[in-house]
This record gives structure tokens, sequence and C-alpha cells, in this order.
């Protein structure tokens, strides 16, 4: 679970840096800055259910302090 993890926040922040790029070289004239941001703000959703559905089904052990 820690590799999908992991792999999420890479593809996270490889789109946003991607959405950076877009946004210096297009200079906001073209829609593709808004589809990285959009492909970042799916994943995120995505990994946010994750971590959830793997609190709930017990594949992400809960830590007491």
């Amino acid at each position: 679970m820690r590799i999908i993890v992991l792999i999420f926040i890479f593809l996270i922040l490889a789109s946003l840096f991607s959405a950076l790029y877009y946004l210096i070289k297009d200079k906001g004239q073209s829609e593709r800055t808004v589809k990285a941001l959009t492909v970042r703000i799916i994943l995120s959703l995505t990994l946010f259910a994750l971590l959830m559905l793997g609190f709930h089904f017990g594949w992400l052990p809960q830590r007491s302090v």
C-alpha cells in the first residue's frame, strides 16, 4: 500500500509541474494548464478515497500513541 501511495504522490507532483510548464509556455492561452490541474485534482481525490478505504478495511494499520 505504501508503494501505491508514493506512486500517486509522484503522479500528483508530475501533473502539478506539467501545469506550471504549460502555464509558462502557453502564457495562459490554451486549455492544457486547466486539464493538467484537473488531472491533479482527480488523482488527489482518488488518493484520499484510497486512504480512507485502506483505513476502513485495515490495509493501513492505525498507530496508537
